[in-house]
């Protein structure tokens, strides 16, 4: 049997007559640059994570390096970032010459260690970006309070937690602004690489808008530097044809996410379920023994596994300039020899995924 790690083939299957009227539509109106189905999505999805401000762009990366440019932070500015996400979050910093400092992960959430980024705060700290990790929202209750008496700005990394809930409000409107990623295998994911900035702050929105194309307010009106990472119309209408299902699909989501908990063998450290923050399982990862071993089994069944993400941060080459090492961040580095990805989208079937459980359980008892 295969048991593929994403399934955008059935998505694609179920979805083709909408989708098929969706692509022709953008053809025949032939306004593939900031056409209507942009504004159209932007207001959509605004409406679904109750924002005031939707900005459509490029890519998820450059969601987080507008929306960060968009606050102007001083020269020479920290901002910190979990040590255990991917890449992406820390260029969000160091494209707009900003130091990233890295904080040590939770090992009950996978988000940040508390203690840690008490002690990493400094007078030279202006952001920090919270990452709602494999769909799991972060703690934002108790970040805000770290920071309450100060001027650092909460960024949040959404980009893997499109309709996550925090105590009944879905992530994305609790910091200055977040970052949304539509890259094809995300909840709500495009057919290419496609982005967007949430936020409630109108000055932030009039910034990225600008920001996006060129830095200007009309055609040939150029008031501050810009670049061009714009949303594609077709990308957008693909989105609008889906947004409707993504509560569905996280619903399936969090079946399949539960069926994996209950039925797992014991001694596998499955995700922990909190109260007040509701998943949208973008990735189901579990801890276990033997990983790469139990790695290979699976992938030699037909079982298409991933590891997010096998190196921390801190031990890139990229961020070698830094100065940390090994050692630095026990909690990341330890999770990181231990964490699979299972088998986790809409589309799973229960026989699928007794067959990844029986896989697993006879890896073990062998």
């Amino acid at each position: 049997m295969k048991v593929p790690f994403v399934d955008l083939s059935t998505q694609y299957r179920t979805l083709q007559k909408p989708l098929t009227r969706a692509i022709q539509n953008v053809l025949k109106d032939t306004q593939f640059i900031q056409g209507a189905e942009v504004t159209l999505f932007e207001k959509e999805f605004a409406k679904f994570q109750g924002a005031g401000y939707c900005i459509g762009v490029n890519s998820g990366t450059d969601a987080l390096i507008l929306g960060i440019k968009a606050l102007h932070l001083p020269f020479g500015s920290e901002v910190i970032i979990p040590v255990h996400t991917f890449i992406a979050t820390a260029l969000g910093a160091t494209q707009n010459n900003l130091t990233p400092v890295f904080v040590d992960a939770d090992p009950d959430d996978y988000g940040m260690d508390l203690a840690d980024l008490k002690k990493k705060i400094t007078s030279k700290t202006k952001a920090i970006i919270a990452v709602h990790l494999y769909g799991q929202p972060e703690k934002i209750d108790e970040i805000k309070k770290i920071i309450k008496d100060s001027n650092i700005h909460l960024i949040e990394d959404a980009c893997q937690a499109h309709g996550a809930m925090y105590k009944g409000k879905k992530v994305g409107t609790f910091g200055v602004f977040s970052a949304f990623s539509f890259y094809p295998g995300k909840n709500l994911g495009a057919y290419g690489d496609s982005g967007a900035v949430i936020t409630n702050y109108a000055k932030v929105a009039k910034q990225v808008k600008l920001l996006r194309e060129y830095g200007q307010e009309k055609k040939y009106h150029h008031t501050i530097l810009g670049t061009n990472t714009r949303l594609d119309t077709m990308q957008a209408a693909i989105l609008r044809t889906k947004l409707p299902y993504l509560d569905r699909w996280n619903t399936l989501r969090q079946k399949w996410a539960a069926y994996y908990s209950k039925k797992l063998m014991k001694g596998i450290m499955t995700p922990k379920i909190i109260v007040g923050r509701r998943s949208v399982f973008h990735l189901y990862v579990v801890q276990v023994d033997k990983r790469d071993n139990l790695l290979r089994v699976l992938i030699k069944h037909g079982i298409q596994t991933l590891i997010h993400y096998p190196i921390p941060l801190h031990l890139q080459p990229a961020f070698k300039y830094l100065g940390y090492k090994k050692g630095d961040f026990p909690n990341a580095e330890r999770i990181s020899r231990k964490i699979i990805s299972l088998p986790m989208h809409p589309d799973l079937t229960k026989k699928q995924v007794d067959f990844v459980i029986d896989t697993i359980k006879k890896f073990y008892e062998s």
